[in-house]
C-alpha cells in the first residue's frame, strides 16, 4: 500500500515513520527545507519535491493523508487538492480541525467524487513508540480504505481507534477529548498547588505523584508525565505560569453552549489558562482600584509590577 503525507512536522513526520515501519511505503512533502535529509535512508518513505510530484507518484484511487495546522493552512490544502485529485481519490484531515470544517471539505470533496475521513488523532510526541488514539468520521467505505493506515498507527491493530460516525464525526469526537484533556490537567494542577502550599507538611510532590501511579482512581498517563518531571524538578521556578491554548477547548465550551449542556469543569480551566496569559489582568486592576475606592484599601503595583506573559 503507497499513500501520500502532506505536512512532515513534529506529528506528520512521526506518523510517516510509524506507517513505513509497518511496511507502508509513504511519499510525503512538506515545506521543512531538511524534510529529505531526516528522512534519508529511511525505508518505505520517498520525499517528493512538489506536491505533484507527490501525487504523480501514487497509484489511482490515491490516498493523501494531510497533516498539517488546522484552520487556513488545512482549508487551502484540502480546498487544491479537491482540484488535483481524482474521482474516486480520497483525503484525510488528521490535524484538529474544526468539525463543522470538516464536514464543509467533505461536501466539496463529495461534488468532486473524491472521498475525505476526518481523523482526530491523540499521542503527540509518543506516538511514534507507542501508537496513536485515531477517532475518525466518514463513510464506511472511505473509512474502510484506509483501515490498514488505522491499524498501523494505533496502539495495536484491534484497538486504539474508533469509527465515530459521519464525516465530521472525528474530529468533534476529538473536539471533546480535548476538553476532558484540559479538566483533567487543571485538577492536576489545582491538587498539587494545594499540596505545595502546605508548608508546614514539607510535601515532597514527586514522591507523592509516583505513589498515585499506582492502584489510585487518579492514576493516568498524565499523572505519569507529571509525576517524572516532578521528580527532576518539583520547584518549576524556571518555568513561566503561562498556558497556551489551542482551539479545541474554546470550540468545546462553545459547543456546550449551543446544546445548553453544562461543562463547568472544561470551561473553567478554559478560563484558567487565559488567566494565565494575563488576559485577567486588567479585570484585576479593575477590583483593585473598586476595593481602594469604597474601602480605602491599599493597592499594590505600579508598572514594574505587572506580569510578563509568554
Amino acid at each position: 500500500m503507497r499513500i501520500g503525507m502532506i505536512g512532515l512536522g513534529r506529528m506528520g513526520g512521526n506518523m510517516t515513520r510509524r506507517l513505513a515501519r509497518a511496511g507502508i511505503e509513504v511519499v510525503g512533502y512538506g515545506r521543512q527545507p531538511d524534510a529529505a535529509a531526516a528522512f534519508a535512508g529511511v525505508a518505505n518513505v520517498t520525499i517528493a519535491a512538489s506536491r505533484a510530484a507527490q501525487l504523480a507518484a501514487l497509484a489511482p484511487p490515491r490516498i493523501v493523508w494531510v497533516m498539517v495546522p488546522a484552520g487556513a493552512a488545512t482549508t487551502e490544502t484540502v480546498a487544491a487538492l479537491g482540484d488535483e485529485l481524482a474521482r474516486g481519490d480520497l483525503v484525510v484531515d488528521g490535524g484538529n480541525s474544526y468539525y463543522r470544517d470538516s464536514q464543509r471539505h467533505a461536501a466539496a470533496l463529495a461534488g468532486r467524487g473524491i472521498g475525505f475521513v476526518d481523523a482526530g488523532v491523540s499521542g503527540g510526541v509518543w506516538g511514534l513508540e507507542h501508537g496513536y488514539g485515531l477517532m475518525v468520521g466518514g463513510a464506511r467505505e472511505h473509512v474502510a480504505a484506509v483501515l490498514p493506515l488505522l491499524r498501523a498507527l494505533a496502539p495495536a491493530p484491534d484497538r486504539g481507534w474508533v469509527h465515530c460516525g459521519p464525516p465530521g464525526s472525528g474530529h468533534y469526537t476529538k473536539m471533546i477529548h480535548n476538553g476532558i484533556e484540559y479538566g483533567m490537567m487543571q485538577a492536576y494542577a489545582e491538587g498539587l498547588a494545594l499540596l505545595r502550599e502546605k508548608r508546614d507538611f514539607a510535601l515532597d510532590l514527586g514522591a507523592i505523584a509516583e505513589a498515585w501511579r499506582h492502584g489510585t482512581v487518579i492514576r493516568s498517563w498524565l499523572l505519569d508525565l507529571t509525576a517524572e518531571f516532578l521528580r527532576a524538578d518539583a520547584k518549576l521556578e524556571d518555568i513561566a505560569p503561562t498556558v497556551a491554548d489551542s482551539g479545541e477547548g474554546r470550540w468545546t465550551s462553545q459547543e456546550a453552549v449551543e446544546l445548553g449542556v453544562p461543562a463547568p469543569v472544561i470551561t473553567t480551566a478554559l478560563m484558567m489558562r487565559f488567566a494565565s496569559q494575563g488576559r485577567g489582568d486588567f479585570a484585576a486592576r479593575v477590583l483593585a482600584m473598586m476595593r481602594k475606592s469604597f474601602g480605602g484599601h491599599p493597592v499594590a503595583g505600579g508598572r514594574g509590577s505587572d506580569r510578563t506573559s509568554g
